[in-house]
């Protein structure tokens, strides 16, 4: 008997002897139940792994086990947010096991191997990034209209804190999500295709349009910007940045040397964005008209279809 021959019947001994099935565990928790013939390809011999079906099985296991860390930020106070740390499934130490249970029989029972996942920014980088301001910008709002003052409020929290490095492009949809009523966000007035409506997320594009100016101020690179179809009260004519989810975008790159760190607050009826970076930051602002100081008036529709028609 050759050595491939010696080899196939010690794993056919090993797989008679041992469990056909063995239980994925999680801090004490089932999370799958493994059967060997469920990741085998039918051959005789030695068995193969169907890779493609182990590797959805990885993605799975992984997800269910996945923490995302949380980087370094700052409170509405200017205080330091540590950072966290994260975990993640450790693939290749669970690979060995399931490829020792596949072919040597192993144990019935594994423990998922984690390891750490590490924040982007930690208190010391972000003490340094916060050094120099590069670029402002300031609206102003109602706070009475309760409903556009939520969506303004949601989305400057998705801004706030945000960290972009050298090269690394910033889309507003993607950090802001898509606005639901799952997450708080609530009907108010939107200008859909030169004409008013009420729509979930009513108000963010004063974020956005609050966004666009400081990042424009700091001098960084705007990739996609669109303006509205009409002019909106709390920014100067052209200077808005007009969002939707799965629509128009905002989009800027850090081209600068050093990482950039931005500050997004609400308070009353104040937006305020400010944009960060260290001391040794090669920058040059542009200028950029600011916002009227005088609050936007909350007028009816049909107030302002006639003011847009003179």
């Amino acid at each position: 008997m050759g050595p491939y021959g010696l080899m196939t019947v010690i794993v056919l001994i090993s797989r008679l002897i041992s469990p056909d099935s063995f239980v994925v565990e999680w801090k004490g928790e089932t999370l799958a139940t493994v059967h060997r013939t469920d990741y085998s390809l039918p051959q005789p011999g030695i068995p193969l792994i169907n890779e493609k079906k182990f590797q959805l099985f990885l993605d799975n296991i992984g997800n269910k086990v996945y923490l995302a860390p949380v980087n370094a930020g700052l409170d509405d106070a200017g205080r330091i947010i540590p950072e966290q740390m994260g975990r993640k499934l450790d693939r290749r130490l669970f690979m060995e096991k399931f490829y020792r249970f596949i072919y040597e029989g192993g144990p019935a029972k594994i423990e998922i191997p984690q390891r750490p996942s590490f924040p982007k920014v930690d208190r010391e980088l972000l003490s340094v990034i916060r050094e120099k301001q590069i670029g402002y910008y300031t609206t102003y709002f109602n706070p009475r209209n309760k409903n556009r003052a939520q969506n303004i409020m949601l989305a400057a929290r998705a801004v706030n804190n945000q960290v972009l490095f050298p090269g690394e492009k910033f889309s507003f949809n993607q950090v802001v999500g898509i606005r639901t009523e799952s997450k708080g966000y609530q009907r108010a007035k939107i200008i859909v295709k030169g004409e008013i409506a009420e729509g979930i997320g009513g108000g963010i594009c004063q974020i956005s349009s609050t966004l666009f100016n400081a990042v424009d101020r700091a001098g960084l690179r705007i990739i996609e910007r669109y303006s509205h179809s009409r002019n909106v009260p709390y920014v100067p004519p052209g200077r808005d940045a007009t969002v939707s989810w799965g629509g128009p975008d905002l989009v800027f790159e850090n081209k600068y040397n050093q990482p950039i760190f931005i500050r997004a607050l609400v308070q009353g009826g104040l937006v305020q964005v400010m944009i960060y970076s260290s001391e040794g930051v090669n920058y040059k602002a542009r200028g950029v008209p600011s916002a009227s100081e005088k609050l936007p008036e909350e007028i009816s529709i049909e107030t302002y279809d006639r003011s847009n028609q003179q």
